[in-house]
C-alpha cells in the first residue's frame, strides 16, 4: 500500500565509529537491538514515518560512517540535512572530544538552518561512563544544541531523540522560519497527501536532497 505522508526530513547520523549510531537507527525503526553490529561502511539508510500534530513526517535517515578513511565519502550526505544525531559514547572520552569536529562538518555541509541534537548513547554503561552529563550538557548549551543521553541497549530514549529532532524542524516549517520550497533545506512538502490530493508513491528510498 503507497505511504501518506505531508513532509519528508533528511536526517544525518553522525559521530565517531564504535558510538552505537546504527543501533540507534535499527532501535529506532524496527525496535529491536542489533548485538552483531559491526562498522558501517560507507552510509547505511532507514526511513520511518511518524506524527507531529496530526501530520505525517516521513524521517529519510542517513547513517554515517565513523571512520576517518570514510569522511570523504560520507561528507556528501550532509547535504541538504534538516536534522543530525550528533552521537558520542559516554564510556568514550575520545568520541565526546570529536564532537567539535563533526559539528563543524554539520554546520558547514548541511543546510543552514540545520536541527542538531547531541546524543550521549549506552547509558546503559553507567559504571564504565567517562563523560559526565553535567559536561554533556553544558557543551549542548555552548554550541545551542538539544541533549539526551539514550541506551540502544534498552531503548531508553532513543525514540524521543528522532521525535525531539523532527518536532524542531516541523516548528520551523510553521513558523514559516524554513522554506520546504528551498531544495537545500532537507524538507519536501508532498501535497499529494493533502485532503483531496492523489495518494503519495512515496518514491524511492534515494536521497532527497
Amino acid at each position: 500500500m503507497a505511504e501518506r505522508y505531508n513532509y519528508l526530513f533528511k536526517f544525518i547520523i553522525i559521530g565517531d565509529a564504535a558510538t552505537g549510531k546504527s543501533c540507534l537507527l535499527h532501535r529506532f525503526i524496527d525496535n529491536k537491538f542489533m548485538r552483531d553490529s559491526t562498522h558501517t561502511i560507507g552510509v547505511e539508510f532507514g526511513s520511518k514515518i511518524i506524527n507531529i500534530q496530526g501530520n505525517n513526517i516521513k524521517l529519510q535517515i542517513w547513517d554515517t560512517a565513523g571512520q576517518e578513511r570514510f569522511r570523504s565519502v560520507t561528507r556528501s550526505y550532509y547535504r541538504g540535512a534538516a536534522g543530525a544525531l550528533l552521537v558520542y559514547d559516554i564510556t568514550s572520552r575520545e568520541s565526546y572530544n570529536h564532537l567539535s569536529t563533526w559539528l563543524e562538518d554539520a554546520r558547514t555541509l548541511a543546510s543552514a538552518g540545520i536541527v542538531i541534537i547531541l546524543v550521549g548513547n549506552k547509558k546503559d554503561l553507567e559504571d564504565e561512563r567517562e563523560v559526565t552529563f553535567i559536561e554533556a550538557s553544558r557543551f549542548a548549551q555552548e554550541n545551542n544544541l538539544m541533549f539526551l543521553e539514550t541506551s540502544a541497549l534498552t531503548g531508553d530514549n532513543v525514540e524521543e531523540v528522532f521525535l525531539k529532532c523532527a518536532r524542531s524542524i516541523f516548528s520551523k516549517v510553521e513558523a514559516k522560519a524554513v522554506d520546504p520550497k528551498d531544495s537545500g533545506s532537507g524538507i519536501v512538502e508532498n501535497n499529494m497527501a493533502r485532503p483531496g490530493g492523489a495518494v503519495a508513491t512515496g518514491g524511492s528510498d534515494g536521497c532527497a536532497c
